[in-house]
């Protein structure tokens, strides 16, 4: 009974990681290049509602998916608009864009459902891997996951290397450590923000597509209940450092899964 509850707590925690590693990892290269997005958050409910819908009405998870990445990079987009183009406050558009974001997927989750609750009636195959998903206790919860699970944590050397290791990363640091230093050596500041903020956008998009479809495989008004800000702090926490970024994450998920486990205990 013991080896399974530390099974199932090390399953929740990991998987209530995934968001928040995602969209983190996508702040964190925002903030690398100066821009603060305090609209994470209703980007990652615009990405659960079309991410949900799309897959609703497919029959798709994995177009459901990419549902939810193209309303995260439409929105990440705005925010570059109206940020570096119109240079309206970054909290302002971002605050905006939450609330937003709120009203937009509840009026239309009312609108296209009519007041029902559907759940999806696909799912993501779980992809187990030989011979490590057969290790007691961290076999099944880690070895025993869906696809996006293991892409979120492939992500992180993915983005570690992309901003240590890239022209991009380095571009991206010099445009939010110096703009101006950055522009005199020839790099297009405005670009390289617009490619940062579509980027923060996109992954806040595939944190919402994976609660919805991924793991809850319904949608509910609200239902990042203050995750996108979560992550925001998570970033400044881990430093902008994507393994830092990491470890925080899912200690924050072990703290989650601890409380109900401990009750359900």
């Amino acid at each position: 009974m013991n080896s399974a509850f530390v099974t199932a707590m090390l399953a929740a925690a990991l998987i209530a990681a995934v968001p928040l590693i995602l969209a983190a990892l996508g702040e964190a290269v925002g903030e690398k290049a100066g821009l603060l997005n305090l609209g994470i958050e209703g980007m990652m409910l615009c990405g659960a509602f079309f991410a949900f819908t799309v897959a609703y009405n497919t029959n798709s998870a994995w177009q459901g998916i990419l549902g939810g990445v193209v309303a995260g990079l439409v929105l990440g987009l705005l925010f570059a608009v109206m940020t570096i183009s119109l240079r309206v406050d970054q909290v302002l558009v971002g605050l905006a864009i939450t609330i937003f974001g709120g009203g937009l997927t509840a009026f239309l989750y009312r609108d296209v459902f009519g007041g029902q609750n559907p759940s999806l009636p696909v799912n993501t195959p779980r992809l187990p891997v030989p011979g490590l998903s057969q290790l007691p206790v961290v076999g099944s919860s880690i070895f025993n996951q869906q696809a996006l699970f293991y892409i979120a944590f492939l992500l992180v050397p993915v983005f570690s290397f992309l901003l240590n290791r890239t022209r991009f990363g380095l571009e991206v640091k010099a445009v939010g450590e110096n703009p101006f230093a950055a522009d005199a050596a020839g790099v297009n500041v405005i670009r390289v923000r617009y490619l940062a903020a579509t980027l923060a956008g996109g992954m806040a998009g595939l944190a919402g597509a994976f609660l919805s479809v991924s793991d809850l495989k319904i949608f509910q008004v609200g239902m990042t209940v203050g995750t996108g800000f979560i992550a925001l702090a998570l970033t400044m926490v881990g430093g902008w450092n994507p393994w830092r970024i990491l470890v925080a994450s899912v200690l924050f998920g072990l703290l989650r899964s601890l409380g109900n486990g401990l009750q359900i205990l």
